[in-house]
């Protein structure tokens, strides 16, 4: 049994939610094409740095590179930020970030895989990371004729995380907590041919040990081991923001070979590293990826 929260972080919760909520709201009274690099700015110039996130970044982006400058580090902080609001009033859009996405085009060698799996009723995992919107994908392929649900992990705010939940079902398949029901929910919804989404770029404490950007990340194997025990096909898709700050290339690469579980992140999380090399602003720097013992960063 869950034990029972303090009415002091109740009410903190209820407070945080009711804010965010409210700039959510304010933004959506703009129109699309202004509420997106609104809500960027904001996430750049106050929530963020109010929030740590900055400071955070700043500090993964020492501990990886640590022989990049302060203005180097600032600059790709900046970008982090801005596509991480962007990212959220995005997905609260809905119905206007489905239209933005109408003409997009799904390129990548998966594709003929993906509708012989469909056709077949195989199932299929989609891996992605929080890099550019891990979202668009879901909407494009939905428009193409597909269903994606997804395995998620609960945010700590129960009030914030219930209506986020609802953004993502909204979108196109059902969605499942990586608790023991959700996880059974899951388990049955690919054995009988679904299609769905798992984000692997989070940090898990009893996970493997795989090299992420040069260090040691725990992380979480389920994916492959979902993959493996269902006989689904294991995708790598990622959506890449481009220049205009409103539109994405979705690319569907090949199936992941099936082998063993951590052989198998580990070539999920080369292409995760090869996107983040082409341009870093687009990855979430902000999560306590490697949770290494360090100093602060240095002013």
């Amino acid at each position: 049994m869950a034990r029972p929260r303090s009415t002091y972080l109740d009410l903190v919760d209820r407070l945080n939610n009711a804010a965010l909520r409210g700039l959510i709201g304010l933004a959506l009274i703009l129109p699309y094409r202004l509420r997106v690099p609104f809500m960027g700015w904001l996430m750049t110039r106050v929530i963020g740095p109010l929030a740590g996130y900055r400071r955070r970044s700043m500090a993964n982006l020492a501990y990886i590179y640590p022989n990049m400058s302060r203005a180097g580090r600032a600059k790709i902080t900046a970008a982090v930020l801005d596509n991480a609001g962007r990212t959220i009033i995005e997905n609260y859009s809905g119905a206007a970030l489905a239209r933005q996405l109408a003409k997009t085009v799904v390129a990548g060698p998966g594709l003929q895989d993906l509708a012989q799996a469909k056709a077949a009723g195989r199932p299929v995992i989609f891996v992605t990371a929080h890099f550019g919107n891990h979202e668009a994908p879901r909407h494009v392929l939905t428009a193409m004729g597909y269903t994606v649900g997804g395995l998620y992990r609960p945010m700590s705010n129960p009030y914030f995380n219930a209506h986020y939940i609802r953004t993502m079902t909204a979108v196109s398949g059902p969605m499942f907590d990586k608790g023991r029901r959700g996880t059974l929910g899951f388990a049955r919804f690919l054995k009988g041919g679904g299609m769905a989404t798992i984000l692997f770029d989070i940090y898990h404490r009893p996970g493997a040990a795989i090299p992420f950007l040069g260090q040691p990340a725990p992380t979480a194997t389920s994916a492959a081991e979902f993959a493996l025990r269902f006989d689904a096909l294991l995708m790598p898709y990622f959506a890449v923001r481009q220049p205009d700050g409103l539109n994405f290339g979705i690319h569907v690469g090949p199936p992941i070979a099936h082998s063993d579980s951590v052989t198998m992140t580990k070539a999920m999380t080369k292409q995760l590293e090869s996107l983040i090399a082409s341009d870093p602003g687009q990855w979430f720097w902000v999560h306590n990826r490697w949770k290494p013992e360090r100093r602060p960063d240095p002013d």
